[in-house]
């Protein structure tokens, strides 16, 4: 009983989102009834352009968006077939002629039925209804205005490509195509979004991803069913394996290098339409603490920025809890020189420790804000001058200490060192979470609130595949890759976790040396 009140909620639903959306009905065959259709359907809006044509005694109408359709194309290769007055049709019926032989675009599909037309109208392409027949001819002549290729705002490297994805669909796949020039990458389409119809595709390896985990990603996006998709942050959530938990269990890169080097995995690209960040999934937990430039330095200057960026985020989540522990409950742990210190200088704070990290934490957090919204050319200094200037006065003033503007200041620069912007705004809000605990019951409620969080960390899965691999399940196979990173002669294998097909991803006896000291006789013989 149940599930059909569901499904019948479900039936209304997409009724009052798209009433009038048409039942495959098929096109007329008088050209004007088409247009008086469309005109109603639109609203009589004046992007829908309207232009009736003559040709060899046939009539018709070309149809489409302003703006969404390249002008040129239309004009040279559309309207100048209709300029000729003499034709030769050798035998074939006018409508076959034109779509075959005349329209000289590089696709041109018949289509029946008002669905079609109206997918292809606000899709860019050009609808030419002719008359006494009840099909119509759709030419593709995209053109709308897109977005330059740039450098990523949000992901910089220092020697990477400087490219980023865009908010058009197929460039971003193009982007993918150049990296990947291999036919065993498999795009599938689908659209979503009842009123929006937002373009989707998924790219994957054939023969290296997991089949199930590819099944899953396209299981989940068909049973998405809302209105609109405006961003690819929509898809995140709505695929997301757990939904109550601050980490993020998808990965999002405007980075093709990123995305490419993901989809060598085994992992699975979805791309959106509009946005310009790529969604991969499966991710793991250590993947957001891996940056571009990492495979693009020696291992060993890459393991020692890695481990400095895993430090940072500790200090990120601790920094506070583990000062206002100290100062409450732990003072025996503080060196004593340290201790009369911090006591000196918290003499004439009226807060205890919590609500002196508090006051300062909100407000860094509220400056950092407001650094985001305001215009590029004043939004750094409101941020820089307001944080000197605030935490100087309220220093002055006696709400809070000096250590404490150190500590805040140091956690703030420490979340700015995490890669992934996803994981930088989880750990600032456990942060505040382990504040809390730390000031009931000192270093033990931190114990407490570690626990809690590694044990919610294990119980959490992406796709299926538990969040923490290969650190817990461990794996020793899986490890050239975690903490510490192997050099790429090294990294023979990939990750046996999310890949099921081709494992191997380099050959044999790829260690670089110096040349073998018969190599050196030979060439010396060759060159005298």
């Amino acid at each position: 009983m149940k599930k059909k009140q569901k499904q019948r909620k479900n039936d209304n639903y997409r009724q009052q989102q798209d009433p009038q959306k048409p039942e495959n009905l098929p096109i007329l065959r008088e050209y004007k009834d088409n247009i008086s259709r469309i005109k109603g359907e639109f609203g009589n809006s004046n992007d829908i352009v309207i232009r009736e044509i003559v040709h060899c005694k046939h009539r018709g109408a070309l149809v489409y968006v302003d703006g969404l359709v390249d002008s040129r194309a239309i004009s040279d290769f559309i309207l100048e077939s209709f300029n000729e007055n003499d034709i030769d049709t050798d035998g074939m019926d006018y409508f076959q002629f034109m779509t075959e032989k005349a329209v000289a675009l590089g696709s041109n599909e018949v289509i029946h039925d008002w669905n079609q037309v109206y997918d292809m109208l606000l899709s860019g392409n050009t609808i030419i209804f002719l008359e006494g027949y009840n099909k119509a001819i759709s030419g593709e002549t995209k053109g709308w205005e897109k977005r330059a290729i740039t450098e990523p705002s949000t992901q910089l490297s220092i020697r990477g490509p400087k490219d980023s994805f865009t908010e058009t669909l197929r460039t971003n796949t193009a982007l993918l195509r150049r990296r990947i020039k291999s036919p065993n990458l498999w795009l599938e389409s689908m659209r979503i979004g009842t009123v929006s119809q937002t373009d989707i595709a998924i790219m994957y390896i054939k023969g290296i991803a997991n089949e199930k985990i590819v099944k899953e990603v396209k299981d989940r996006l068909k049973r998405i069913n809302i209105d609109s998709i405006s961003s690819s942050g929509y898809i995140e959530q709505l695929i997301e394996d757990q939904s109550w938990t601050t980490f993020p269990t998808t990965y999002h890169s405007e980075r093709p290098d990123t995305v490419t080097s993901q989809l060598l995995e085994g992992r699975v690209a979805i791309i959106v339409d509009g946005t310009p960040f790529v969604i991969t999934a499966p991710a793991l937990f250590i993947q957001f603490f891996q940056a571009a430039d990492d495979y693009y330095s020696r291992f060993d200057i890459s393991t020692g920025i890695r481990l400095l960026r895993i430090l940072a985020f500790i200090i990120a989540l601790l920094g506070p809890a583990v000062y206002i522990a100290g100062t409450t409950f732990h003072q025996e742990m503080i060196p004593t020189t340290m201790a009369i210190a911090i006591a000196a200088q918290r003499e004439n704070v009226p807060f205890p420790a919590f609500v002196e990290a508090l006051i300062m934490e909100v407000t860094f957090e509220i400056l950092r804000e407001a650094g985001l919204r305001l215009p590029r050319a004043v939004g750094q200094a409101v941020s820089i001058v307001g944080a000197l200037v605030i935490g100087q006065a309220a220093v002055q003033a006696g709400f809070v200490s000096p250590v404490m503007v150190i500590v805040v200041s140091i956690t703030a620069i420490a979340n700015f060192s995490t890669p992934v912007f996803a994981m930088a705004i989880a750990a600032r809000l456990i942060r505040f979470v382990l504040m809390g605990l730390a000031t009931i019951l000192g270093f033990y409620g931190i114990m407490l609130g570690l626990m809690f969080m590694s044990i919610h960390l294990c119980s959490l899965r992406s796709f299926g595949i538990p969040y923490m691999m290969p650190i817990a399940p461990f794996n020793m196979r899986n490890q050239q890759d975690i903490f510490v990173r192997f050099p790429i002669w090294a990294m023979k294998y990939r990750p046996m976790f999310i890949s099921k097909g081709n494992m191997v991803r380099s050959g044999e006896n790829q260690k670089p040396g110096p040349p073998k000291q018969g190599d050196d006789n030979q060439s010396s013989k060759g060159e005298s």
